[in-house]
């Protein structure tokens, strides 16, 4: 996750405010890593916790992978937060911070925070930091509506993200699966035609920019647009077209996450893995993740979401590449 880089956070009290913002979602049973610089999120990366009765080698071991995700975004410092109670947050946070240190990052704070309050592991000051906990700043403080002017939503669980990239149901669900049996017929018949290859190029590339134009005007496809553009989709160089056309652009993801959505289940890994390229590009690493794991679940050996789970997994972010491509 990329952060936006122009919001200034100056305490422990407003990280923990604006953390949701940044993920898109609020925290439950999770650790957040939050590197800094300046005094401004570069980046963040959210893992589930591990089982509570994993042994300490499997801790260490996983801990480490953690480690070496964090090293790859070269942080100036790192801020670690756990989401839940003591019992199951307090050992691995350490063990995290304990790894990282060794490898030479350095921590700034390691957080708790549960059921409305939060507890720093390094501040031993009772006036800053009791040991009954701090309350979170409201949800109306200056961080949080500062976040949310730019754009920033903090839904109220990953649940609620993953509903966001499902499949439409109900009467939309019924349109769709009958403008998709059209569309079916109209490729059918050019595949069966002279130049079959060409044409399918060229009819999914004018499908692609025909939905960018739309979105990027405040539209929306038909279903049986949609549908069109769907199928044309599973052809590769159609696919690869729309990847390149890929950028940072809040409209771009909602052009995909529609056609993710409206799509029937066998074209879903396609516009997945757009809507997680463009996600990822604009810091929605949260977003990008839910997305590509839909792709993976409908066609786990689909080529472009298995090389998109493994950048997320390797949190590579788009600065890396930036700075790569320079």
């Amino acid at each position: 996750m990329r952060a936006d880089t122009t919001l200034v956070v100056r305490t422990s009290a407003e990280l923990v405010a604006v953390l949701p913002f940044l993920m898109g979602y609020h925290p439950h049973e999770t650790v957040a890593l939050v590197g800094m610089r300046d005094g401004r999120i570069e980046f963040g990366a959210c893992f589930d916790l591990p089982p509570p009765d994993i042994d300490e080698s499997d801790l260490r071991i996983g801990t480490r992978d953690v480690a070496a995700g964090v090293l790859r975004q070269e942080p100036e410092l790192v801020v670690i937060v756990g989401y839940g109670p003591p019992e199951r947050i307090t050992r691995v946070v350490l063990r995290i911070a304990e790894v990282l240190q060794t490898v030479g990052v350095r921590i700034d704070d390691v957080l708790r925070v549960h059921e409305g309050r939060w507890w720093s592991y390094v501040c031993d000051d009772q006036e800053c930091c009791p040991a009954e906990g701090t309350p979170c700043l409201p949800s109306d403080s200056v961080i949080a509506a500062e976040a949310t002017y730019r754009g920033q939503v903090a839904l109220p669980s990953r649940r609620d993200l993953v509903a966001q990239v499902s499949s439409v149901d109900g009467p939309a669900r019924l349109a769709m699966t009958a403008a998709t049996d059209r569309a079916r017929s109209r490729f059918n018949g050019l595949l069966e035609a002279d130049g079959a290859t060409k044409r399918i190029r060229q009819a999914g590339r004018l499908a692609v920019r025909e939905a960018e134009k739309r979105y990027r005007s405040g539209g929306v496809l038909t279903d049986a647009e949609t549908a069109w553009l769907g199928v044309l989709l599973t052809d590769l160089s159609v696919e690869d077209y729309a990847v390149d056309r890929t950028g940072e652009q809040e409209w771009r993801a909602g052009l995909w996450t529609d056609v993710l959505r409206r799509v029937e289940r066998v074209y879903v890994p396609a516009p997945a893995c757009l809507l997680g390229f463009t996600a990822w590009q604009l810091g929605r690493g949260s977003l990008a993740r839910v997305a590509v794991d839909r792709a993976l679940e409908v066609e786990p050996g689909h080529e472009l979401a298995g090389m998109l789970h493994q950048l997320l997994g390797f949190a590579i972010s788009p600065a890396m590449v930036r700075r790569w491509r320079r």
